[in-house]
């Protein structure tokens, strides 16, 4: 063997010098080798430094990243979207109204009706059966809340007996004194009451201007709704637009019918709890169902609260008797809705876990109050929709518009895009 062609960088030169082997793998040897430098003078790659972390530490380093990364756009996404509430919220109640009357104007379209007629005859017949109930409602609370007052008054009268004749035994005059300290409290805190009306009349400002806002972009919705989401897809690359086009298409599908159905869960609950408490003799028992209807829109959290002030209401009206019998007609109805309404028909709409959906509204009040409990299912249904279509690449085996798709711009027979 001729080891005079053998260079000092050889991998097989300590095989040969044992000498020089040993002296290599001496303490003092190996603090003279410069980092990222192997024993036998090659530099040592990243690869082989990953090699030497243990391989859960590497799946785990890379899946915190990951997360990390993830968790801080969806926080900055949402603090950006909290800047402009006051236009995204008109915008998603505008697009779950065109959802819902999307049907209505279709149907008005297949029977001849010019587009623009038809979008008029939806919106102002749906303002004309809000402004009905309204009025109604108006008319029975007003109607009510006389004879309840009255019984409140009652009831009040029983409480300064009960708190005279009752265990704590106070006498007039220290009930005097105990509303006397009321009433100078109240006008201690005069500032701060009225920084709380006003605020209330620019929270009421704010709520009606976004009102208006909401109605002009159904109107568009309902108008040009394909037409604006056609100029959206075509604001993205040409390879993602089939995919974002049909994501968008079935997220939109799963909104609607989420809606639909929630509708239809909301008058049975209405329904239900509104004639149940005509039944037995509870006050204004139609306001009481129409905010029956209007709760069961947040899952769960609004079936909770709006029982509960059908119970204090029956409670307050005709005493505790009354009371337990609401509340059994307020569970037997809720029972009926989570048993059979929301398995039967919700479940095929929404393919929503419960456990996801009140995770869904407790962070959506978290985070945006009640506009976040009314929203967070339908965009939890609408994300769960997406997601599935293009986790499953099912774009693939549809046909899509020929913009969408991979044209050869180089043939001048493939035509060209507008703009």
């Amino acid at each position: 063997m001729n080891h005079g062609a053998m260079t000092p960088a050889d991998p097989a030169a300590p095989r040969d010098h044992p000498d020089e082997a040993r002296a290599a793998a001496s303490p003092s040897a190996a603090a003279r080798i410069p980092a990222g430098v192997s024993a036998g003078g090659r530099a040592v790659t990243d690869r082989e430094i990953d090699q030497d972390i243990p391989y859960g530490v590497r799946i785990a380093a890379s899946w915190s990243w990951r997360l990390g990364l993830i968790i801080l756009m969806a926080g900055a996404l949402v603090w950006l979207l909290s800047r402009v509430s006051f236009l995204l919220i008109p915008v998603m109640v505008a697009a779950l109204l065109a959802g819902l009357l999307a049907p209505v104007k279709n149907w008005l379209r297949r029977n001849r009706v010019p587009n623009g007629l038809a979008v008029a005859i939806t919106v102002l017949g749906f303002l004309g059966v809000v402004g009905a109930a309204l009025a109604l409602v108006g008319r029975q609370l007003v109607a009510g809340f006389a004879e309840l007052w009255s019984e409140a008054l009652t009831g009040i009268q029983k409480i300064q007996v009960w708190l005279a004749d009752g265990p704590l035994h106070l006498s007039a005059a220290q009930i005097d004194q105990y509303l006397k300290e009321g009433t100078e409290a109240l006008q201690n805190n005069s500032s701060s009451i009225l920084s709380g009306a006003l605020s209330f009349g620019s929270t009421a400002g704010h709520f009606a201007a976004g009102m208006i806002l909401a109605l002009f972009i159904l109107i568009f919705f309902l108008l040009e709704g394909e037409r604006i989401w056609t100029f959206l897809v075509r604001l993205l690359p040409r390879k993602a637009r089939a995919a974002a086009d049909g994501a968008g298409r079935v997220g939109w599908t799963s909104m609607v019918s989420y809606v639909r159905i929630q509708m239809v869960v909301a008058f049975v609950d209405a329904v239900g709890i509104g004639v149940g408490a005509a039944i037995i003799g509870v006050p204004l028992a139609l306001p009481l169902g129409v905010l029956v209807f209007l709760g069961s829109f947040i899952p769960i959290v609004g079936a909770l609260v709006t029982g509960a002030v059908a119970v204090l209401l029956a409670l307050v009206a005709n005493g505790w008797v009354n009371a337990l019998i609401m509340l059994g007609i307020v569970l037997l109805v809720q029972q009926l809705e989570s048993h059979i309404l929301q398995p039967l028909v919700m479940g095929k709409a929404v393919s929503l876990h419960p456990v996801a959906v009140i995770l869904a509204v407790a962070a959506g009040s978290y985070l945006a109050g009640i506009p976040g409990a009314l929203f967070s299912v339908p965009i939890l249904a609408v994300a769960n929709s997406s997601i599935r279509y293009i986790a499953g690449r099912t774009w693939e085996h549809e046909s899509a518009p020929a913009a969408w798709g991979h044209q050869d711009t180089s043939d001048p027979a493939s035509g060209a895009e507008n703009p």
